[in-house]
């Protein structure tokens, strides 16, 4: 281990060292609790600077660890949705009396996870980091101890994760002893000239890979636990459980499939397909009969996961770009719509009906325009950047010849804008049900204001970001 390999790690060191100093203190007890969040976003803010303050590129750590443009979009992907987490859980956290520096020691756990996932280059890798953002979000989903809704999601969690947990080890399994070795390159090379022991069991390999990746993202038939977690899951941390594991599980894939499995396509490409039309169709039409708002955007972000998976399934470079674009994207609109649900919701977990949220514009205009806005943008409504977002997933897809699982997204796109609207109409065009306020803590302020602005305006001009995708793909290239 050289200098070169820590510090290909350096954003992933902070973000521990910021962890174990949180987990002192919490046992320490003599900081205010309030300190917490604050330790927490210093770190974040020092990850982000390493990340964007050292731009290596290359390979490390005996070739398990990859570093380029792709990596460094995945981070700051992933420090900006975090500490956005962090500023939405702190009211709902004080509000609960649930404030505690292992919350926020979790989540970042997590993120290093999330972080090595996008980074892994070789198959043990991928595993030790889908392993480290898995564990704590089985804990965090059960955080609130003394609540059953919140214990029984985090037993359906970690059961069926430990179930696609299987299906990944087992066939990474079947990859090795088709193969003998884990390392992307390897493994590209082998398939590509031939040497495998059995190309049957290589792909047979892939396809439990697959199913360990379709159970973390929540494709159709793998996404039966994601409602059930989401709605019993303490709705600060729903936040994160429904954008977290979907940047880095589409990451991870995204790269595996282009690096190594890129010229297997035609053997597997028919299962995506049917896996994006299944997950997408499922996911929009169980929504429209949900009055639960968590259920909903749950089954909204299976429905997500199937327009995402046609980023995977084009496999070019601008299926690649769209891929990114609409994960970064749809962290921020999702980001949105679960923190307004968590401010807006009452003591335990009441008010979570569509009906609850009636008159809401009249209580507090700016929540309700900031909810409103995330949910068009996330029905694809221009100019809102999900519009955007949208536009480039399917555009590669047509460009592919993929025209069928277009007009199929499109129409299942417009089968979603019926239960998008629904609160918007409950809150600007009905009468409140009481007279309670809604107030917006001063904290999260900052981060819901560049959130709506980014929605908005990544929608009008979303040149930035697309010069960030489209170099971060072709770097996959």
């Amino acid at each position: 281990m050289t200098w070169l390999d820590i510090n290909s790690t350096l954003p992933e060191l902070i973000i521990l060292a910021t962890a174990l100093l949180l987990l002192m203190l919490e046992v320490l007890s003599t900081p205010p609790r309030n300190s917490f969040i604050w330790v927490a976003l210093a770190g974040m803010g020092l990850s982000l600077a390493s990340v964007l303050g050292t731009p290596l590129s290359g390979n490390y750590y005996g070739n398990m660890i990859a570093l380029s443009t792709f990596t460094r979009f995945i981070d700051v992907i992933t420090i900006a949705l975090v500490m956005c987490t962090f500023l939405f859980s702190a009211p709902y956290l004080r509000r609960t009396l649930e404030e505690r520096g292992e919350y926020y020691a979790l989540i970042l756990f997590a993120a290093v996870g999330m972080m090595l996932m996008a980074k892994a280059h070789d198959l043990t890798m991928t595993f030790l980091g889908l392993e480290l953002l898995s564990v704590p979000l089985y804990i965090l989903a059960g955080f609130y101890r003394n609540r059953i809704s919140s214990n029984e999601a985090s037993i359906k969690y970690l059961l069926l994760g430990a179930f696609s947990t299987g299906f990944f080890l087992f066939g990474i399994a079947l990859i090795y002893g088709s193969i003998g070795s884990t390392n992307y390159d390897i493994i590209q090379q082998a398939i590509v000239n031939g040497q495998e022991l059995s190309r049957g069991l290589t792909l047979a390999g892939f396809a439990l890979l697959l199913i360990g990746f379709a159970f973390k993202v929540a494709l159709a038939p793998f996404h039966m636990y994601a409602p059930d977690v989401y709605q019993g899951a303490p709705t600060a941390i729903t936040a994160f459980l429904s954008t977290g594991p979907k940047v880095a599980a589409f990451a991870a894939l995204l790269k595996l499939v282009i690096v190594v499995f890129a010229v297997t396509t035609r053997h597997w490409w028919g299962v995506m397909w049917l896996l994006s039309v299944l997950t997408m169709t499922v996911g929009n039409v169980t929504a429209l009969v949900q009055d639960n708002l968590k259920r909903m955007l749950a089954f909204s972000g299976v429905a997500h996961a199937g327009y995402l998976a046609i980023g995977i399934l084009v496999g070019t470079s601008d299926g690649a770009f769209g891929l990114l674009f609409y994960l970064a994207i749809y962290s921020v609109t999702t980001l949105v719509a679960f923190g307004l649900v968590a401010l807006v919701e009452r003591e335990q977990e009441d008010g979570l009906e569509v009906s609850s949220y009636r008159g809401l514009a009249q209580k507090n205009p700016f929540i309700a325009a900031a909810f409103a806005l995330a949910l068009l943008s996330l029905a694809g409504f221009p100019p809102t950047a999900g519009f955007t977002a949208k536009f480039f997933v399917f555009n590669s897809a047509v460009e592919a010849g993929y025209i069928w699982l277009v007009i199929i997204a499109v129409i299942n796109s417009l089968i979603s804008v019926y239960y998008y609207l629904r609160p918007v109409v409950a809150m600007y065009m009905r009468e409140p049900e009481d007279d309670r306020r809604v107030t917006l803590p001063p904290i999260t302020v900052p981060a819901l204001v560049l959130l709506v602005l980014v929605a908005l305006g990544l929608g009008i001009m979303p040149f930035t970001l697309v010069q960030s995708g489209v170099s971060a793909a072709a770097s996959l290239f």
